[in-house]
């Protein structure tokens, strides 16, 4: 079965105060597969800031030393904002496993942006597994997604 990332390299992955706990079970999640991962953080459920834990999965994803993200929050559209400021960074906010497919078929995002209060973490680990597994379709997707960066 062909992936369309790279698992030789570690998904990097990080969450704010909200995600924490999530963030937690996805890493186990990612354990269990025997699946590399770098963990940004955050490591408690105190009080922080989203931008200085996406920022460095962004930039991960963007050099090329992480195969693809997971950034979670409480809505994850502080990550995903974040994140997308990123040059060749595409970052879905996705809440259902068909989101997530969607995401990779025809967007071909990179980072997966998870809202731990709007979803159960059985579900989260669902997308994780669809958005790592999913294929970019490419066809009429490729010309829409080359158009997304900005020069």
């Amino acid at each position: 079965m062909q992936l369309p990332f790279d698992l030789a390299k570690p998904v990097a992955i990080g969450a704010d105060h909200a995600g924490f706990e999530y963030k937690e079970y996805l890493i186990s999640f990612l354990e269990g597969k025997n699946i590399a991962f770098t963990d940004f953080g955050t490591h408690s459920a105190d009080s922080v800031d989203y931008p200085d834990f996406a920022h460095p999965v962004a930039s991960a994803v963007e050099s090329g030393t992480a195969s693809f993200g997971i950034l979670l929050c409480g809505s994850a559209n502080g990550v995903a904002i974040t994140a997308n400021k990123h040059q060749g960074v595409r970052a879905a906010i996705c809440w259902g496993v068909e989101l997530a497919q969607l995401a990779r078929l025809h967007n071909d995002a990179n980072i997966l942006c998870i809202p731990a209060r709007f979803v159960r973490e059985s579900d989260a680990e669902k997308m994780v597994h669809t958005f790592m597994t999913t294929l970019f379709e490419g066809g009429r997707h490729a010309g829409r997604v080359g158009k997304i960066t900005c020069s």
